[in-house]
């Protein structure tokens, strides 16, 4: 791809790539966040911040919104719904009192290990028919994408 523009670009929505990374994102989500929604009671939000906390247990609000890459108002929504539903345990720092500590509580821990399963199935699915070098030929473009993007600017 050209780094200059041509003389006069049309904006064709539905090839912009932005555009069809959220469209993906997007479609794959809701169809996988239909079956722990419907089952689990559990929002896209819940379910990413009860994923996270299931690999890297005791980290801050913060600290899950970072690694999920949900604004802090998302994860602080999901937080609080998934404290009041008994699924986390918040504790408070001993150093630092604003600082709360999440883990999973047991029926947290349960839905995770009945959605994580579903997840892993729905992923295979997903890929089904798509070559093993495929696959790692757009894991590498999408890290190379992610890279890129974290280095630049405004347009």
């Amino acid at each position: 791809m050209s780094d200059e523009p041509s003389q006069k670009e049309e904006l064709i929505l539905e090839d912009f790539l932005p555009y069809r990374l959220a469209v993906l994102s997007h479609t794959v989500s809701s169809k996988i966040s239909g079956v722990y929604e419907e089952r689990f009671k559990v929002s896209i939000p819940e379910w990413r911040v009860i994923a996270i906390l299931g690999r890297f247990p005791g980290l801050s609000a913060v600290e899950v919104a970072q690694r999920t890459m949900l604004d802090k108002v998302a994860v602080s929504r999901a937080v609080t719904k998934l404290i009041k539903n008994g699924r986390l345990d918040r504790e408070f720092a001993d150093a630092d009192r604003r600082r709360s500590i999440l883990n999973l509580s047991p029926e947290g821990r349960r839905i995770h290990d009945e959605i994580a399963p579903l997840a892993l199935r729905f992923e295979r699915d997903l890929l089904h028919g798509i070559s093993d070098e495929d696959f790692e030929r757009f894991n590498l473009v999408m890290e190379r994408l992610v890279a890129r993007a974290r280095l630049l600017g405004a347009p």
